[in-house]
């Protein structure tokens, strides 16, 4: 019986919810199983599991290839995509964020399973656009964060890694500046502030880019 298979081209051809199906079946336990090589076939490709029992051994190792292939792809920020018809806009200037958009984003945006809630956030629809240039929503709450689920995967990627970037260069932008504010006449109180000052955002940072893509790692 003749199998027909789509094979996604890029991220662009993954949604949000198709990885969220496979990261939370990829754990450490199956990492290295051919469950989890089938499961991937089977979820980015929309095959039912028993179909791909009749693929040549070949076609699934290059579809597989494939795959790997563009999780290895370099994924900048996608700051405008559309989405049933809605034009969406990343956060136009994350410097004024405001503590509920924070507090949601760091509950929900190092857990795949809460990942479209995150995306939420950080994506609205737009309001006014110029060129370039453009509004957002006001941010209320996250009931229509579902809608994310089927968003694209090199945008949520995309989102991902400037964000970790961003929080890393405040975290150090912060550490220095305490530093060098407070100069060598610490106390030891003074450096217990120090240090905690960037435990929260050293943690967040840390677990972002801990659930990207084993290819995608970030440096430490």
């Amino acid at each position: 019986m003749k199998v027909n298979i789509y094979v996604p081209e890029s991220l662009s051809d993954i949604t949000l919810e198709q990885y969220q199906k496979f990261a939370k079946l990829n754990t450490e336990e199956n990492s290295n199983s051919n469950f989890l090589l089938h499961k991937m076939v089977e979820i980015f490709c929309n095959l039912d599991l028993k179909d791909i029992a009749r693929i040549k051994f070949t076609d699934v190792q290059a579809i597989i290839n494939d795959l790997n292939g563009m999780f290895n792809q370099k994924t900048p920020l996608i700051p405008i995509f559309k989405l049933k018809g809605v034009e969406y806009g990343f956060i136009p200037k994350l410097d004024d964020i405001s503590l509920g958009e924070y507090i949601d984003l760091e509950n929900t945006l190092s857990d795949w399973e809460t990942m479209h809630k995150a995306m939420s956030v950080l994506y609205r629809p737009i309001t006014i656009q110029k060129n370039h240039r453009y509004q957002i929503e006001d941010y209320t709450n996250q009931d229509k964060a579902d809608t994310f689920k089927d968003m694209p995967l090199d945008v949520v990627m995309g989102g991902l890694v400037f964000f970790w970037n961003l929080s890393n260069e405040l975290l150090q932008t912060t550490l220095n500046y305490l530093s060098k504010e407070m100069g060598e006449n610490l106390t030891t109180e003074q450096r217990l502030i120090l240090e905690q000052s960037g435990v929260g955002i050293s943690q967040f940072t840390e677990s972002l880019k801990e659930i990207l893509p084993s290819s995608m790692k970030l440096p430490t």
